[in-house]
């Protein structure tokens, strides 16, 4: 059995998705797989990936996560390096895929990816289903999020 303390130490975030926070809010968490090939690999691993843009699409029973952009590694000038933008399947069980699928086609709802982090060895990504944030709703949690800043440092004195 792994303690808390050592299973928080084999997670190390990669990178995050801020904006689809701050632009959905999110209903549903899953953990997946994502089908990677090599120079792929060590571009995630530096750090080189940006989740900003991402969405995940349905196709043929699959989960497609498209638009995120991974770099190609800088040490592979040749062939082997991939295109930055291709669309990776997301490795789910077809039970979790039905479900998503059925929570998409509702009104209003979207899969984004959330962060992107090694579990152990293996590169996972964390999707979330969420619902678009109205302006109002985006100025309200700023506001709040403003306020909270202020009595935090006010307590800081």
């Amino acid at each position: 059995m792994v303690k808390k303390s050592q299973k928080d130490s084999l997670l190390k975030p990669l990178a995050q998705n801020k904006y689809a926070k701050f632009q959905y809010n999110i209903i549903e968490t899953i953990e997946s797989g994502i089908e990677l090939l090599g120079t792929e690999v060590k571009s995630i691993r530096s750090g080189k990936v940006n989740l900003r843009d991402g969405y995940c699409t349905f196709r043929d029973g699959e989960i497609l996560l498209k638009n995120v952009h991974i770099s190609p590694h800088k040490n592979v000038g040749t062939y082997f390096n991939h295109d930055p933008l291709r669309e990776r399947k997301l490795l789910i069980h077809k039970k979790e895929i039905i479900k998503l699928k059925m929570s998409a086609e509702k009104k209003g709802l979207t899969i984004v990816p959330l962060s992107i982090y090694l579990k152990g060895s293996w590169i996972k990504l964390r999707i979330g289903v969420g619902k678009g944030k109205k302006l109002h709703d985006k100025r309200q949690a700023d506001k709040t999020k403003n306020i909270q800043k202020q009595i935090r440092s006010a307590l800081a004195r």
